[in-house]
């Protein structure tokens, strides 16, 4: 299976990992799926995982952002974008569209609203955390 996590969820996983969402990167570790991502998508985990916010009230240190990353990168897929989705209220998020839709996405999982609200994307669903867990 190969599926798309937003970073909401990613951060929400680390941050508080009894929820959904820590369950969805329990199971990317336990290999359950692959995970896609591309350079822009692991460039806004690391964005947000190193806001000074985040870090000091989650005390979150380097070393966690490089181990999600790793965790990443060993059980997921590089994908380089072909293709330009315009589609999302938040234009942030079309890069998360465009991994999905280039990698041959079977799930897109968010926490997201304006991601969510699009679903399906084409023939990708997008499911929260919660719903995502129920498939697998």
């Amino acid at each position: 299976m190969r599926i798309v996590i937003d970073t909401s969820v990613l951060v929400s996983g680390l941050i508080r990992p009894q929820g959904a969402p820590g369950d969805v990167l329990r199971s990317l570790r336990d290999g359950k799926f692959a995970a896609l991502y591309s350079n822009e998508t692991i460039m806004e985990i690391v964005d947000v995982l190193g806001r000074n916010k985040f870090r000091q009230k989650y005390h979150i240190e380097p070393d966690d952002i490089s181990a999600l990353i790793n965790l990443i990168r060993l059980r997921g897929e590089a994908i380089v974008p072909e293709v330009t989705i315009i589609d999302c209220r938040d234009p942030k998020d079309n890069k998360f569209l465009e991994v999905a839709l280039t990698g041959g996405a079977d799930y897109l999982v968010s926490g997201d609203s304006d991601l969510l609200s699009m679903n399906p994307c084409q023939t990708i669903p997008i499911l929260n955390p919660a719903e995502f867990l129920a498939v697998i």
